[in-house]
């Protein structure tokens, strides 16, 4: 069945916890699509674990519609959620509405994502109005990390919890169908979770929001530069990966690959009459 906004909303009224997983790709988004998940988000984390930066900072619109585009094609039912990369929302609302517009009409998402409290609250609304469905990302906001000195958890003293609260309901308010808690006290997400009626998409943010995210490369131990502490490794893939790859290095020096089974046949007459 096709997952859509009103399968996050009947799922918020019914407690029945919804899977997000990131893809960047046809393969792994046809894979989690067969196995399941509820939503894929194509996250401008491509930028850290597909095309090597730092941070998300440099991911571009262009990126992002190619990749969403990508993962578009291999998800029949799960909901593609895109990421509106770093200022392609900040700068304006009319510019917000035309890259959301984008990724809706290029990459074939069926929502974007945008990070954010107050500060993008007309934006949400201005994106809603033209029909597109919006996910806000409040807590630890991967596009302000210059801002906040780093990847720190938010939202631990009284004021800083308030706000995240205030932001909460503010982008309810403004038209988002759901919210992503990233880096979030697990009682404070819990808390947010229970004060609004539309879904929350924790990554770090405990077993108290209505869903949970992760990036698949954390999760599969394919990403080893860094792993975070909310990260579970489900799968060592990585290791696996590694060996396999170590294997056909040895098999193809030492001549055991290709073997017979795995080449073409031809008559001999044939090579027997080449001059």
């Amino acid at each position: 069945m096709k997952n859509t906004t009103v399968t996050f909303k009947k799922a918020k009224e019914e407690k029945t916890k919804l899977t997000m997983l990131t893809a960047y790709d046809y393969s792994f988004a046809k894979l989690m699509d067969e196995a399941g998940v509820n939503s894929i988000l194509v996250g401008d984390s491509v930028g850290m674990v597909c095309l090597g930066y730092e941070d998300t900072l440099p991911v571009t619109m262009e990126d992002m519609i190619h990749h969403t585009a990508a993962v578009s094609r291999g998800a029949a039912n799960a909901l593609v959620v895109a990421d509106m990369p770093f200022m392609s929302y900040q700068t304006s609302v009319y510019d917000a509405v035309v890259n959301a517009g984008r990724l809706i009409k290029e990459g074939h998402a069926q929502a974007v994502k945008l990070e954010g409290g107050f500060e993008v609250t007309e934006q949400i609304k201005a994106i809603v109005s033209a029909s597109i469905p919006v996910v806000a990302h409040i807590g630890l906001t991967p596009q302000s990390v210059n801002a906040f000195g780093g990847f720190k958890v938010q939202g631990k003293n009284q004021e800083a919890a308030q706000k995240l609260l205030d932001e909460a309901r503010a982008v309810e308010k403004a038209g988002a169908f759901a919210v992503v808690l990233e880096c979030v006290p697990e009682k404070l997400a819990s808390k947010i979770s229970q004060e609004l009626s539309i879904p929350t998409i924790g990554i770090g943010a405990g077993a108290g929001c209505d869903g949970q995210v992760l990036v698949y490369q954390d999760m599969l131990g394919l990403f080893s530069d860094f792993t975070p502490k909310f990260v579970k490794k489900f799968a060592n893939v990585g290791e696996i990966v590694g060996g396999a790859f170590q294997d056909y290095i040895k098999e193809v020096q030492e001549g055991s690959f290709p073997a017979k089974e795995h080449t073409f046949k031809m008559d001999d007459e044939v090579i027997d009459h080449l001059y």
